[in-house]
C-alpha cells in the first residue's frame, strides 16, 4: 500500500536548506519494508498575503509500504524528523494519510482550492477529517500546505518530482529507453506528438525533474533535433527543493 505524507513550511529565508530536503531525507528513516516511491513538489498560490519563504510550496513523501501493518509505524518517525529538521522560526506542519481512506477526495479538493485561493488552517482540518494533520511550531500554519501536498499528489495529476529512482545521477543527456527503465515516461509536447524513440536523447539541462500525470512519472519533451530532445523546464535561482 501506500503512505502520503505532507511536509510544509520547515524553513526560513537563511535557512541552509528547504522543505524539499526535508521530505527527502525522511527516506533515512524509514524501517525494512518500506520505501520511498518518490517525492512530489507542490506549487501552491503565490500571494503578497500569503506568509511563506521562497515560492509557497509544499512537498509529498509516497511510501510504499509491503505490509500495511508496517504503516503506523510511519508516522511518529515522520513526527520526529520534522520536528528535529525544522528551522528554528518556521511554522511546520505534517499530513500523513494512507492510500484509499476517506479524507483523501476533500484533501484533493482542498489542494486545488490551495492553488487558487487563500485558505486556513480551519480549512485544512475540516478536510483532513480523522486523519492525521499536525503543526509542530510557529504558528502552525504548514499544515495548510501539508494537506494541500497529499491531495494533489494522491490525485495522480498534480507536481512535479523532486525525488525519483535517483534522479540526481542520470546522465546528461541521457537515452528515453534508460528513462523508461526507471520508470520515467518521456512524452512529446510539440505539435505532432511525435513518440521520442528508446534511442534518442534527452538533454536535461542538468535539472531531471518528471511530472506526476496519470498517476505516472512523466518527463515532457520538446524536439531539438533528429534523434534528440531537450526536456521541458529548468533550475530556478534559489528554489531550494
Amino acid at each position: 500500500m501506500r503512505v502520503y505524507i505532507g511536509f510544509d513550511d520547515t524553513d526560513i529565508l537563511d535557512s541552509e536548506f528547504g522543505t524539499g530536503k526535508v521530505a527527502r531525507r525522511y527516506e533515512r528513516l524509514l524501517p525494512a519494508g518500506c520505501r520511498v516511491w518518490g517525492v512530489v513538489r507542490q506549487q501552491l498560490l503565490v500571494d503578497p498575503r500569503i506568509p511563506y519563504t521562497s515560492h509557497n510550496s509544499s512537498a509529498c513523501v509516497v511510501v510504499e509500504v509491503a505490509d500495511p501493518s508496517l504503516a503506523p509505524s510511519l508516522l511518529p518517525l515522520a513526527i520526529e524528523h520534522i520536528e528535529k529538521s525544522s528551522a528554528a522560526g518556521s511554522d511546520p506542519g505534517l499530513c500523513f494519510v494512507c492510500a484509499g481512506d476517506k479524507s483523501l477526495p476533500a484533501l484533493t479538493i482542498f489542494g486545488r482550492l490551495c492553488t487558487e485561493r487563500i485558505m486556513t488552517q480551519a480549512d485544512a482540518r475540516q478536510a483532513a477529517g480523522g486523519s492525521h494533520l499536525s503543526g509542530h511550531g510557529g504558528t502552525n500554519d504548514g499544515i495548510i500546505g501539508a494537506a494541500a501536498a497529499v491531495g494533489l499528489t494522491a490525485s495522480g495529476w498534480n507536481g512535479r518530482f523532486i525525488e525519483f529512482a535517483n534522479l540526481r545521477e542520470f546522465s546528461d543527456p541521457v537515452s528515453v529507453g534508460e528513462l523508461a527503465i526507471k520508470g520515467i515516461r518521456a512524452v512529446s509536447l510539440e505539435r505532432d506528438a511525435i513518440c521520442p524513440a528508446p534511442g534518442d536523447l534527452v538533454r536535461t539541462k542538468g535539472w531531471l525533474r518528471p511530472r506526476l500525470w496519470g498517476h505516472e512519472v512523466v518527463l515532457p519533451v520538446m524536439p531539438e533535433g533528429p534523434g534528440r530532445w531537450e526536456s521541458m523546464g529548468e533550475k530556478r535561482k534559489k528554489d531550494k527543493p
